[in-house]
């Protein structure tokens, strides 16, 4: 018995010592510090925007159909018919929240380029505007930033101003993806959605459309600036018609986020990208990123490069309810003239060289 006893006694002595160890060499780790902190949050808070907006749709798509074939089905059957009563919302105005916008992840999200915004000129809230954000990328981020979240404070440099920013109408055909999508003040790019905003919800709306779109994306790439516009001219007829004024914003650095392999014209790889364009509406880039554990690996995580986004002086535009095409080609090359001029003003204070061009396609 005296054995049993010494024995446990001797077990339970090095099991308080083998804690007593841990507990130090747990104390001894030193805590992470705040800018520590602060890097996972800026980390953390681009990845729930990555992968909202690449699987959110998808996913939830995914999940409604399997919960058809099993005891779950009214969830998908209500959805179903929410969508159905609801599907003219993202053509009038969508369903923003301004608490979404206020969401404090998006300081973080900010934080993590940084994402700035620049004003050069007031926008007074008695007009309504088009604001052409260039260049497209390969995810906007300058532009959902600027115009969709409140971190940079658009709403305090331009008060009385609504921002929308206008995106492709198939996202809005996807579950949950699209009350994501109005909530931050999206809506589909087609016509009726934008005469919607710019002729029976007021004044005081900037409709931010990113005109090169997704055949833009197809040319980004680091230290290389090339706009697809000048055959895209239907904005400028849009503004003509509903008297709305055209404002050219560029977001300098958002050509540096990723890396993309670009495929030359005429090859058989280009053809695929521009034929999937032409049918689904968007470009299937190949391109990557940083991974999330660190700068030094491959993934789809942003890099950490700055984005300026600079909005310049309001092209005045008259209201013509039928505009000739050689009306909307003088207005059209007045707001090149503009976007130009606004490129070659800043484009030394944000990253690029005085002999850098802006080549527009």
């Amino acid at each position: 018995m005296k054995t049993i006893i010494a024995a446990c006694s001797q077990n339970l002595s090095g099991n308080r010592a083998s804690v007593q160890t841990a507990l130090r060499t747990l104390l001894a780790v030193p805590w992470p510090s705040q800018r520590d902190l602060r890097s996972w949050l800026q980390l953390l808070s681009v990845l729930q925007w990555v992968l909202s907006f690449l699987l959110l749709g998808i996913v939830s798509l995914l999940l409604l159909i399997y919960l058809v074939f099993t005891s779950f089905w009214p969830i998908s059957a209500l959805y179903l018919a929410w969508i159905i009563f609801d599907w003219d919302t993202p053509e009038k105005g969508g369903r923003r929240l301004p608490c979404l916008r206020r969401w404090p992840v998006w300081k973080h999200f900010r934080d993590y380029f940084p994402v700035k915004l620049v004003k050069t000129h007031d926008l007074s809230p008695s007009h309504n505007y088009i604001i052409g954000s260039h260049p497209h990328g390969i995810l906007c981020v300058g532009a959902f930033c600027n115009f969709i979240t409140g971190s940079t404070g658009f709403s305090e440099m331009f008060p009385g101003i609504r921002p929308f920013l206008t995106t492709l109408a198939g996202n809005f055909r996807l579950p949950v993806f699209r009350e994501y999508l109005m909530s931050g003040g999206l809506c589909p790019v087609t016509r009726r959605a934008i005469s919607y905003l710019l002729s029976q919800n007021g004044t005081g709306n900037a409709v931010a459309i990113v005109i090169g779109g997704a055949a833009e994306s197809l040319s980004c790439r680091p230290g290389v600036t090339t706009l697809i516009l000048k055959n895209r001219k239907g904005f400028v007829r849009m503004a003509l018609q509903h008297g709305a004024y055209l404002v050219p914003s560029f977001s300098f650095g958002e050509n540096d986020l990723f890396r993309q392999v670009v495929f030359e014209e005429g090859s058989w790889m280009r053809s695929i990208q521009q034929r999937f364009q032409k049918m689904m509406g968007f470009a299937p880039c190949v391109f990557y990123g940083r991974g999330l554990t660190s700068v030094q690996s491959r993934g789809f995580l942003p890099y950490a490069r700055p984005i300026t986004t600079v909005v310049g002086e309001p092209v005045m535009v008259p209201k013509i309810e039928n505009p000739s095409r050689e009306m909307v080609d003088m207005y059209h090359e007045m707001y090149i003239r503009s976007l130009l001029k606004l490129f070659n003003e800043n484009k030394t204070k944000y990253g690029l060289s005085e002999s850098d061009e802006l080549h527009i396609l």
